[in-house]
């Protein structure tokens, strides 16, 4: 190009060619946002479904699935073009999404369920978790990152902590996946397991288990927010409250576990190994979207933004999640799932007898000595 070519066409040649360099980005991710969005629009209307809804099948979970089903099916014709934005959704939108769950979250939400209720959901966690990765790589044979993802939705807050652990531990899609799936599947059986057991309970007087009691345990073990609303409709309103507390605190410890979490792999040679071949350094990953879910659930503490704005802000929140979630389902393979193989459900089948015994044991223990 001359000079007077130049002075006639001052713009990046980028621009010339259809735009500055945030503009081409942004039109090759929009391909993709627009599939992972429609999935999330689709999902979070069937969510809406009376029975849905009673059965503890939430939006997000209905995303992963329309997201799988589209992957494994037409979405081979389309990845080229969509590829960036669907990846863009299953990460950025994801970090995002956890940043702004904290709008559902308060600080006095802990002090509702006192030190006893807080006390409860951390045994549950640790103990869950730290179950997951012995039992995962010792007695079941799977890989760490498996063992991992599978102990973090089991012990904290379902596909949600899958999720959020992802970066952290660095593991692949098919790995989320499975973990996920696992998820989805006890955290269902839990939803028509533990009012049984609690109706069983009633009438044999077996022990003493109020609607509140109930709400503890089923808010400190059952898997997805959503199942724990629905496990805790069916006995009562004051049950349902109870337990949604108690989940919600177990939810407010997935910034402190993904911290203690990075700095504990940042020690180990696999982790090590993991970060070079992906040219990064081997040290501690702050997940800083963590400490954006702690910073949001402390100004949704102080009550300063108006009811309508959190309602909103907590709306759109779903629809990123759900676009996170189907982006996740969209590059997920159901090969990938098959060649996992049985052990990963058989690892989460323990965790999740573990929760309902191990987890009722730790409720009345610990209840006994604080409450």
């Amino acid at each position: 190009m001359n000079t007077a070519a130049a002075h006639l066409n001052p713009l990046p040649a980028t621009t010339a060619k259809g735009g500055t360099p945030t503009v081409a980005r942004l039109r090759k991710l929009l391909p993709g946002l627009a599939l992972t969005g429609a999935i999330a629009l689709v999902s979070i209307q069937m969510g809406n479904i009376g029975w849905l809804q009673a059965n503890g099948i939430s939006a997000l979970t209905l995303a992963i699935v329309l997201g799988m089903v589209v992957g494994n099916t037409v979405y081979a014709r389309m990845g080229a073009v969509a590829g960036d934005g669907v990846t863009f959704s299953k990460a950025n939108l994801l970090r995002l999404g956890i940043i702004l769950y904290g709008l559902r979250l308060t600080f006095q939400d802990i002090g509702n369920v006192g030190w006893a209720g807080v006390a409860i959901d951390a045994t549950v966690l640790c103990s869950t978790f730290g179950l997951a990765c012995f039992l995962g790589t010792k007695v079941f044979g799977l890989d760490s990152k498996t063992a991992m993802l599978i102990g973090a939705g089991s012990s904290i807050c379902g596909a949600a902590a899958v999720m959020a652990a992802e970066p952290v531990v660095r593991g692949r899609a098919e790995q989320v996946m499975v973990a996920v799936a696992t998820v989805v599947v006890f955290g269902t059986t839990a939803i028509f397991l533990y009012p049984v057991l609690y109706h069983l309970n009633a009438q044999y007087h077996l022990i003493d288990l109020s609607p509140s009691a109930y709400g503890v345990f089923a808010g400190s073990t059952i898997h997805e927010v959503a199942q724990v609303v629905a496990a805790g409709r069916v006995i009562s309103e004051q049950a349902a409250n109870t337990a949604v507390i108690a989940k919600m605190v177990r939810v407010m410890m997935l910034a402190p576990f993904l911290i203690i979490l990075s700095a504990y792999l940042s020690r180990t040679p696999e982790h090590k190994a993991s970060a070079l071949a992906d040219g990064k350094k081997a040290g501690i990953v702050i997940p800083w979207f963590a400490l954006g879910f702690v910073a949001v659930a402390g100004l949704n503490s102080l009550a300063l933004l108006p009811a309508a704005v959190v309602r909103h802000v907590t709306d759109a929140d779903t629809v990123l999640l759900a676009m996170a979630m189907a982006g996740l389902g969209l590059t997920t393979h159901v090969s990938a799932i098959r060649k996992a193989g049985m052990k990963p459900l058989a690892l989460a089948a323990v965790l999740f007898v573990w929760l309902v015994c191990g987890g009722f044991a730790i409720n009345a223990g610990i209840t006994y000595l604080l409450g």
